[in-house]
């Protein structure tokens, strides 16, 4: 498998906690930064019971399955078995970045990040419990294989950002060495690089010996993370133009005043390159309002579509029942896909759900016709706003209607639709 030559700048993940946020709440955002032409859907999958030795599937190698997985809503690139992005019923979300730094990453099968991400949220009910959870898997079957749908490899050790409503966790990963930082208030992002230096609340066992062995630490200055296993200048971090810093200027800058709108404004932000463009762009989003009051529900917006700027954060209640969100489901292929057979991505089916291609259309639409696309524009800004209200009023008044909730993101995405006829 030949290898990339570069290594593609791509994703954003935001974490605002109280006394940053507006309200008791803690506010998650992330931008997935895929190549262009990948299609992100967004699906969901109900809770379950699992007997003694049951396995699971993941994008490419099997594992062994929990006794009992969680309710899920996940932003994936429609070819694999993980998921960039999303949340469970317990209000934990988690979004991962492509980091790399001294030490090689393995082109070999093993979990990707986006495995691990969906295998966190299936398996925890707190933040930390998340952070145990692809510790450990990660530990038992390492991380690995191509990232992309193509010949080209596209490889990385990952990084995540974890929520849920009371905290957030950030974890950094070097091969099967990692790092972890509380977050209890404020804001905080990653990006492309690893961020944890000397506050680490949690780390590998053998974190620091093996920077011994391997020359990157001398085991008697402060170690710091980020500065040992990458070439990152922690004492600059924060100053230097990139997209770490950007976001976390954007982050300063509203503190104070973030709402679940200040965290899409940031995720459509494109001057600072949040919202990317060009061979690797945003090709979904997503933005989570988690209360810390337990009787109001966690409310998850999804966009589903690329370019945050033109596309409808929909939102996404967990419930009994929830309907099947048929409109942003890719194809299911099962042994036919050419990501299960060997040699893999031979060829590349169409992979476009519904919502997809009508956005697809809309944006050729928006691109070709200044008036016609600023009158669609403004119909799914009014539809969007129209949502967050009901989702503001539901957070305010603490009624949930259950029956509303149960098609609450298919009955959004149809009105996205009709928009774009």
């Amino acid at each position: 498998m030949a290898s990339m030559i570069t290594e593609p700048s791509s994703c954003d993940t935001f974490v605002a906690l109280p006394p940053a946020t507006i309200g008791s709440r803690i506010i998650f955002g992330k931008n997935s930064d895929r190549p262009s032409d990948e299609v992100q859907e967004i699906v969901y999958f109900p809770g379950a019971i699992h007997g003694p030795g049951e396995k699971v599937q993941c994008t490419y190698i099997e594992i062994e399955q929990a006794p009992e997985t969680y309710a899920v809503v996940l932003s994936r690139p429609s070819w694999l078995w993980g998921a960039e992005m999303g949340a469970n019923e317990h209000g934990v979300c988690i979004g991962n970045e492509a980091v790399w730094g001294k030490e090689e990453v393995s082109d070999d099968e093993a979990l990707l990040g986006m495995d691990l991400v969906r295998l966190g949220l299936e398996r925890a009910d707190t933040a930390e419990k998340a952070v145990s959870v692809i510790a450990d898997l990660l530990d038992k079957y390492g991380q690995g294989g191509n990232c992309m749908e193509s010949h080209m490899a596209f490889t990385y050790h990952n990084s995540f950002l974890i929520a849920d409503r009371k905290e957030a966790w950030i974890l950094e990963t070097s091969g099967k060495y990692w790092a972890a930082e509380k977050v209890e208030g404020g804001v905080r992002n990653i990006s492309n690089q690893l961020s944890i230096t000397t506050k680490m609340d949690r780390e590998h066992p053998e974190i620091r010996s093996y920077a011994i062995s391997k020359g990157w630490w001398d085991g008697k200055k402060e170690f710091d993370f980020a500065a040992t296993y990458s070439y990152v200048n922690t004492a600059r971090m924060t100053t230097t133009r990139g997209r770490y810093c950007e976001g976390y200027k954007l982050l300063k800058k509203h503190t104070g005043m973030i709402t679940a709108e200040t965290m899409m404004t940031i995720l459509r932000d494109k001057e600072s390159g949040i919202n990317m463009e060009g061979g690797f762009m945003t090709t979904g989003s997503m933005v989570s309002i988690l209360p810390q009051e337990p009787s109001l529900p966690c409310i998850h917006f999804f966009t589903g579509t690329p370019d945050p700027d033109r596309s409808v954060f929909k939102p996404f209640i967990f419930v009994p029942n929830i309907t099947q969100l048929l409109k942003t489901s890719s194809p299911v292929l099962g042994t036919d896909d050419p990501v299960k057979k060997q040699p893999r991505f031979q060829t590349k089916p169409d992979r476009r759900h519904e919502l997809y291609k009508k956005h697809e259309r809309a944006a050729v639409v928006m691109e070709s016709s200044k008036e016609k696309g600023e009158m669609m524009l403004e119909q799914i800004r009014k539809l969007e706003k129209e949502k967050m209200n009901e989702m503001e009023h539901i957070l305010q008044k603490g009624c949930l209607d259950v029956d509303q909730a149960v098609n609450l993101f298919s009955n959004c995405t149809e009105d996205e639709i009709h928009a774009y006829a």
